[in-house]
């Protein structure tokens, strides 16, 4: 008995003591602080802070794993430069398994060799100049046909417009259209049965799991719920849409321009490493981190506009003043409307399409904001909480798109991550939106159904929805019938 309990001595007095962050009470035995968490996960996250003291970090227990929550803009720059490397790993999670390809993805990919690679080729064959030039002319066109669709109802008077759709069929389009070459949503020709089918795959991937899946931090419910099952369902569905966009271009005898056209083309050079499931891991991220963003950040922008018409007017005038009532926005007019730009900026700081982005998890143990961290805890930002924090913004709940006209507020955000893994289409999305808004604003007059304000409230899924879609009254001006008839003229 006296040599059993000195073991037990030696053993436990030689595992120190870790120095966590604070933590919420009432932890459970097996599921930990799962009991506490519900949707909206920023708002709960940032409650937990503030009845802790506002702590900047806090520390959960999800099942079997740690999770630590970061809501101190400054603590999260520490994150991403003393501990970049440490903390580029992702978790493995039931959704990157099965729909990321065993997580070879660059989503779901942890850190090394594996990764660098795919970021190497995004850079290099993706967001290369040559690539986002191609993104940006469809980009254009894109923007040009949505004009000419709410011109033919808007020519004569104000029409009512259920903005949702429109976004995200320009969303989608512009994505699946430089991929593969098609658009789902607006010709004669659209396939409504594909069109769905599409969309319900994105939105089960990116609204659907919701980060909400109690297998993941407890592996034992898998043999009582259906959550894997859904998952593996959802997977097989996704695998084989990527794979018929794959096996499409790969059997077309004239070699359209399209970036599935470009990856098939390094495959017959380089087959180990241009494989089919690196081609459709590639598709499926651009797909799910390219559509839904774009979408719900326009209709965040276009509610605030529509609460604050005095923001929309001094939008349409700075375009006036700058690019004129001839010629529809450009490109590479976007530097020189500075507040058009303000306007993004605040629209993603008041709601990043992403309030946690993608999770990290330490590779080994390290230190956050003078806490211990061991290996293998999830980490979470809480960019939702940083944007809106009273140290950091003046009124933070308010819109106000001047505060950027402050020099350096602009690095202040992070909707789009920091560090190594960071979005790499943040450029070209800050691009679209602007082209998109921009255009909007310049070729319609814009009001609300009703009297009342927008409703403002947040939906459920990562992505972080409105609640109820926007509905807006649109009329044409006289620019939306001039580039009627450029189009028309050139269609000839």
């Amino acid at each position: 008995m006296f040599l059993f309990l000195s073991i037990i001595f030696v053993f436990t007095k030689s595992k120190p003591k870790l120095n966590l962050p604070p933590s919420p009470g009432y932890s459970l035995p097996v599921i930990g602080h799962l009991h506490l968490l519900k949707p909206p996960f920023h708002r709960q996250f940032l409650s937990f802070s503030q009845s802790l003291g506002n702590a900047p970090v806090i520390h959960l227990r999800a099942g079997h794993r740690h999770l630590y929550v970061v809501s101190s803009r400054a603590i999260a720059e520490e994150c991403f430069t003393k501990n970049d490397v440490v903390l580029a790993n992702r978790p493995q999670v039931m959704i990157t398994k099965y729909l990321g390809y065993n997580a070879t993805d660059m989503l779901g990919s942890s850190y090394g060799d594996h990764w660098r690679n795919l970021r190497r080729i995004t850079a290099s064959e993706i967001f290369s100049s040559l690539g986002v030039k191609t993104f940006l002319n469809i980009h254009k066109d894109e923007i040009r046909r949505m004009i000419l669709r709410l011109y033919r109802d808007s020519s004569h008077g104000f029409v009512e417009v259920e903005m949702r759709s429109l976004f995200t069929n320009l969303s989608f389009n512009n994505i699946i259209r430089t991929i593969a070459g098609k658009r789902y949503y607006g010709d004669e020709t659209e396939d409504e049965d594909e069109s769905k089918h599409v969309r319900q795959l994105v939105f089960e991937a990116v609204a659907g799991d919701s980060g909400n899946n109690p297998v993941d931090y407890i592996p034992f419910l898998r043999w009582f719920t259906n959550h894997e099952t859904r998952i593996k369902d959802l997977a097989h569905r996704f695998d084989a849409f990527l794979q018929k966009l794959v096996d499409e271009k790969r059997s077309e005898k004239e070699k359209s321009e399209t970036m599935i056209n470009h990856l098939l083309s390094l495959q017959e050079t380089q087959p180990d490493c241009y494989t089919d499931v690196l081609i459709k891991g590639i598709i499926l991220d651009l797909i799910v981190a390219g559509t839904e963003t774009i979408s719900i950040t326009l209709e965040w922008a276009f509610s605030n506009l529509l609460n604050h018409q005095e923001v929309l007017q001094k939008a349409r005038t700075e375009i006036e003043h700058k690019i004129g009532l001839d010629r529809l926005i450009d490109d590479s007019d976007l530097a020189s409307l500075p507040y058009l730009q303000n306007i993004i900026h605040e629209t993603l700081r008041l709601y990043p399409p992403g309030p946690l982005i993608l999770p990290h998890m330490s590779s080994e143990d390290c230190e956050v904001g003078g806490y211990d961290m061991p290996r293998g805890t999830m980490l979470s930002m809480n960019v939702w909480a940083m944007h809106r924090d009273p140290e950091l913004w003046e009124e933070p709940e308010m819109f106000k798109p001047e505060r950027f006209e402050k020099e350096g507020e602009a690095q202040k955000l992070m909707a789009f991550g920091l560090g190594r893994r960071a979005c790499p289409g943040y450029g070209l999305a800050h691009r679209l939106l602007g082209l998109a808004l921009g255009s909007l604003v310049q070729c319609f007059e814009w009001e609300r159904v009703g009297v009342e304000q927008i409703d403002m409230r947040e939906g459920e899924g990562i992505t972080m929805p409105k609640e109820k879609p926007l509905r807006a009254m649109c009329r044409a001006r006289a620019l939306a019938g001039q580039v009627v008839a450029v189009n028309q003229k050139n269609s000839f």
